[in-house]
Parts: C-alpha cells; sequence; structure tokens
C-alpha cells in the first residue's frame, strides 16, 4: 500500500481521489460539448496515445460512428496541406 503524507494520515484521507476537484453544472450545449471535447482528448493531452482514435475506451467512437466527430478529429493539421 502507497504510503500516506502526514497531513493526509491526520485528515484520515487515502490515497484513493485526488485532494482537490470543483463541481460544475453544465450550462448549455457548448458548454457541454467543450466538456465532451476535453474528456475525449484527455489521453492523448496526458501521453497515453498519439490520437484520440486510439484510446479504445473512449466513448469517441460512438460518437464518430454517429457522424458528430471525424475519425481523426484531434490530430494535428498541417499547415502546408491544402
Amino acid at each position: 500500500m502507497a504510503r500516506l503524507s502526514k497531513s493526509r494520515q491526520r485528515k484520515g484521507e487515502r490515497n484513493i481521489w485526488q485532494r482537490r476537484f470543483w463541481e460544475h453544472a453544465i450550462r448549455d450545449e457548448a458548454d457541454y460539448l467543450r466538456h465532451v471535447d476535453y474528456i475525449h482528448y484527455n489521453p492523448v493531452k496526458h501521453g497515453y496515445v498519439d490520437a484520440v482514435k486510439d484510446w479504445q475506451y473512449s466513448s469517441f467512437h460512438r460518437w464518430v460512428e454517429k457522424g458528430l466527430y471525424p475519425l481523426n478529429w484531434g490530430e494535428a493539421v498541417d499547415e502546408d496541406w491544402e
């Protein structure tokens, strides 16, 4: 088991959950879509995969099947390509 800091021991905390979090109510459809984009891109941001489509556990694949995202969504755009 991971060691607990003295601060966590005093507060009776464990290493399961992150300490800081925030609650957010989705305000509108645009806000919802920004959060969905964030969730879909997170595995790339954290270096688990090179492209969104490579994260097999993502709901991204269902959104692609529904035609809501292109399969290459989130990939770098080659500015010389036209």
